[in-house]
Parts: C-alpha cells; structure tokens; sequence
C-alpha cells in the first residue's frame, strides 16, 4: 500500500480533515498527530477497523485504546460521566488527559481490552480534533508505532514504523508535549493515576485532592494481570538498544558508565553534561525540566537506534512533577532494569 502524506497547515485544514475522515468512516485507518504523540485512528464504533490496529502496530489485544472524541456529545456516547469526570474536563480539556470510566454498550470490548471500562481524552492538537469533528465520531487512537517501540513525535516517525501499511498519514509537525497523556482511572473509591503524563499529580490534586498512583506507574504489572491502562503493561518505549536507568549523581554516574566503556555503549543525560561523560552521550533535556525532557525523550531514543547503540545508560529524572511521566517511561523502556548508585 502507498501511504499519501498531506502537510496540514491553516490552508488546507479543513480539506485535510475530510479527506481524513472519509478514510476512517470508510473503514480505514489512518495517521494524525496529537499535542502528545502522533495517533493510528479509527472508528471506533467499527471492530475491522479497530482490529487493523492491532494487526497494524503487532499490539496484544489485551491492551486498551484510548478513545478520542472532539465534544461531550460524544463523551457522553461512550462513557458514563460522574461528577469527579466533569470537574477534571472543565480544568484539563481539551489537552493531555484521559479518564477512565464505564464503557456505554456501543463500545467494543476489542477497544477496551475486555474490561468494562472505557479511556477517553478530548485532544487540543487542530488536527486531531479537526478530524474527530468531520467524522463525526469518536475515534479509537492508541500511538502511532510498532507495539513496544519509542512512540511517534513526528510524521517521520510515523513513516519510518508503519509507511506502507495505512492509506495516509497527516504531518502535523513535531508534537508539542512529546509524552502520551496522564491516564486517571475514577471508577473506584479514589481516583488513581494508571500512567502518568505532563499533567502531574501535583496539579490533579488541586481538583481532586485524594488523587494517587497506581504501583503500576513505578513497578512492573504482573503478566496475569489485565492492563488496565494502555502502557502499563508488556515493555513499552523501547529502542532495539539494551536500556540501563541509573540514578545517582553526576560524578557517580559519570564514574559508573567510564567502567563500562565499549563499542556500541552510550549514555542518556542532560543538557550541558556530556562533556563530563567519557563515553558517548546525547542530551534528552534539562535537569529538573520534565516538559523539555519529555518533548525530547522519543526522538533521542529513536536517534539512539539509528547510531546503532547496543547498549544504553540513562542518567534518571526525578519522580515528581513531570519528570514522573519521563521516569515511568524510561523504567519501562529498560524492562525495569534500574540501578540505585
């Protein structure tokens, strides 16, 4: 299959998104991006679309799709709203966050994973949401990747996993936030946190004070267990390389990885380190700065597979803020191989 590219811009918006939407609601899937990361979307109300996904990226059919919709029309469609739903929506949406809540019957337990609830986030990208409105539906958009591989930031991204395989792809530019969103789950007692993402807990909890992290966010899931979450299962984000995250000092980390010199051995650190690193390294942000960690965490490990790195040390982020999405996301790059100094 050939895969038509379309540059989006104010000027061909508008006619972008149809042709886009003529695609999905015939059946198709196709690619668009989002302020997080570029998405694979179909109808979600349609189940071979929804299984061209699967095939598509090689993902387990256990692992759930967030649903993205454009207005609370369709919210209400596929979900059942409570109250704690509605105050988050009116502080964080459109943008980065997904809720978790009962699925309404029209949704497919193929987009669910089986599980009787549903995860939809209304995107901010004029992209995304331009499509969303001229389908005229919800649309099923998990990240535009192979399964397990750094997700996609830019169209080309997109082409270099899935080129040939979907009808169009739609370059919307280099995604602003570079991280998938915070994905919080309030069907229980206490809203938990199943993913993190640039929306932190910290800023949460100014709307729900009791929110919390699931101990999926900083310990791997165990394999008889439902994902309840997309990511939160399975290895995730990673490059070919092996992936080593090491917390500790500059010095110490510095002394750590010159013991462990060799070909095709890189290091991961922040900006302005690498001339303290005497083996190969490449910056992926500020230290203390999450957002630009997390807007330059894909692209430097889809550059790491590129240089032909066997083997990959990560100097660590922090555990709070946003630097909590960039930590989750490297722990479970490395299959939970993490070294305390």
């Amino acid at each position: 299959m050939e895969t038509e590219v379309i540059i989006v811009n104010d000027d061909n918006l508008e006619e972008a998104a149809k042709k886009a939407a003529k695609f999905i609601v015939d059946g198709e899937i196709i690619g668009l991006p989002t302020e997080t990361v570029y998405g694979l979307a179909a109808n979600v109300y349609y189940s071979d679309s929804v299984r061209k996904i699967f095939r598509v990226k090689g993902r387990p059919h256990d692992n759930p799709i967030i649903v993205h919709v454009s207005d609370f029309v369709m919210f209400n469609d596929v979900a059942e709203i409570n109250e704690r739903a509605t105050g988050l929506a009116r502080v964080f949406w459109p943008g980065p966050l997904t809720m978790v809540l009962k699925k309404k019957p029209a949704v497919s337990a193929l987009v669910t994973g089986g599980l009787p609830t549903v995860a939809v986030r209304m995107p901010s990208h004029p992209v995304a949401l331009a499509v969303i409105s001229a389908a005229d539906l919800p649309l099923a958009a998990p990240s535009a990747n192979m399964s397990g591989r750094p997700s996609t930031t830019t169209a080309q991204h997109v082409i270099d996993d899935i080129g040939g395989k979907i009808p169009l792809i739609l370059d919307g530019g280099n995604c602003e936030v570079g991280v998938e969103s915070t994905v919080i789950s309030l069907v229980g007692e206490h809203p938990v946190i199943l993913r993190p993402g640039i929306i932190s807990l910290e800023r949460i909890r100014e709307v729900l004070p009791d929110a919390v992290y699931a101990d999926s966010v900083f310990s791997e899931v165990n394999d008889s267990e439902p994902a309840q979450s997309p990511g939160t299962k399975y290895r995730h984000y990673s490059p070919r390389a092996e992936v080593v995250v090491v917390k500790g000092s500059l010095a110490q980390f510095t002394k750590y990885v010159s013991e462990r010199a060799g070909d095709g051995v890189c290091a991961m650190c922040f900006d302005g380190e690498q001339d303290e690193i005497s083996i190969p390294s490449v910056s992926y942000g500020k230290e203390g700065d999450g957002v630009s960690q997390a807007r330059r965490l894909f692209v430097v490990l889809r550059m790491i597979d590129k240089l032909g790195v066997v083997r990959l040390f990560v100097r660590a982020p922090g555990q709070s803020g946003e630097s909590t999405a960039v930590f989750n996301r490297l722990i479970m790059a490395s299959g939970f191989k993490v070294v305390e100094l």
